[in-house]
């Protein structure tokens, strides 16, 4: 299995690397007559493209989508919907004094281990530019899902230990780093750029909100709704642990305390994310993503060569201080793409 292609209905197979001609993806079982349009699609993409704020990478990148097939007149047609976008400003020659030397935190020693050769450019398919594909689809899928009244959005929860408080997390997109209120992005913004001057990154904490999500999606025992979302938010590369709900708390906690009450026609509270069983239960789905610190940093390191000698290095090219926030969008896609293909499984079967 080549691991390019996510989902069981409703699947996107993407291709392309950081430093190729472009990246780009396929969609299918997407049904036919879905409102779409190259600028629905755009305007998820502007969200993540490089170069926006103090913690982005000064690479530019218009990261201009152009759909090739299986949208006419503006709607689905039930076919394969394609897309691409390409690369306009990728500069290989950064990495070319470093093409023998494994990159401490980065793929490029597993690479290496399965495949006996790797494109050093930028970690090749392992960079997080590969994510634009992502993107691109869950903006396929948040068509879809819209017409069934479903809403989903990422914001920042917490950015190199500083939390935010959750006061408005729908209007965190029209804010710097996606912070779901005013008053943490000062806060915010002296991390970062203090961090920056360190020749440092930092990590953070990404919350994914859906909301009308209706009862009833998700398998029991191995495809539980949680498990499915886990396995989409951790197929993203900086992601290193996923929570549901109430998450690790839960463990600390007790049942008379952790349990949601119900009364006639709703729950007291909302400890379980929106999940019971492994299976949606109505309620809005909360899920945080922990993203790791973006391991290109220009401090000194410790590292070997592919050859196992011992070597120094200190990364130099244009980077993110943070994968937060351009992987937000990321994250959001990822939930969208499971929804949309467990609302198809869910209909399929009824």
């Amino acid at each position: 299995m080549s691991g390019n292609t996510f989902g069981a209905i409703f699947k996107l197979t993407t291709f392309g690397e950081s430093h190729g001609p472009g990246l780009g993806g396929v969609v299918d079982g997407c049904p036919a007559g879905i409102p779409l349009t190259a600028e629905k699609i755009q305007d998820e993409l502007d969200r993540r493209k490089p170069g926006q704020g103090i913690a982005s990478t000064s690479r530019k990148e218009s990261d201009t989508v152009e759909i090739l097939s299986g949208v006419f007149e503006g709607r689905t047609t039930g076919t394969s919907i394609g897309f691409i976008v390409r690369n306009e400003d990728h500069r290989s020659r950064d990495y070319s004094k470093i093409m023998h030397i494994y990159r401490p935190g980065h793929a490029d020693l597993g690479y290496d281990a399965k495949y006996g050769f790797r494109d050093y450019r930028g970690g090749g398919r392992s960079s997080g530019r590969e994510t634009v594909s992502r993107v691109a689809g869950g903006a396929v899928a948040q068509a879809l899902l819209a017409g069934l009244g479903i809403e989903v959005t990422a914001y920042t929860r917490e950015l190199g230990g500083i939390a935010a408080d959750i006061q408005d997390p729908w209007g965190a997109q029209d804010r710097p780093f996606f912070a779901p209120c005013d008053d943490v992005v000062p806060l915010w913004d002296e991390r970062v750029r203090a961090v920056k001057e360190e020749g440092d990154t930092l990590g953070g904490v990404v919350e994914i909100l859906a909301c009308g999500v209706p009862a009833g999606l998700g398998e029991p025992v191995f495809d539980k709704l949680d498990a499915r979302l886990a396995y989409a938010l951790m197929g993203v590369g900086a992601v290193k642990a996923v929570e549901i709900g109430s998450g690790v708390a839960a463990s600390r906690s007790r049942g008379s305390l952790n349990n949601d009450a119900m009364v006639p026609g709703a729950f007291a509270s909302n400890n379980a994310g929106g999940i019971l069983g492994g299976i949606s239960s109505g309620q809005d789905i909360i899920v945080r993503a922990h993203v790791k610190p973006i391991p290109s940093i220009s401090k000194e390191q410790h590292t070997v060569s592919d050859t196992g000698q011992a070597k120094t290095i200190r990364i130099g090219g244009r980077h993110d201080i943070s994968a937060i926030p351009r992987i937000n969008p990321v994250l959001k896609a990822m939930v969208l793409l499971t929804l949309a293909d467990q609302w198809l499984l869910q209909r399929r079967m009824s």
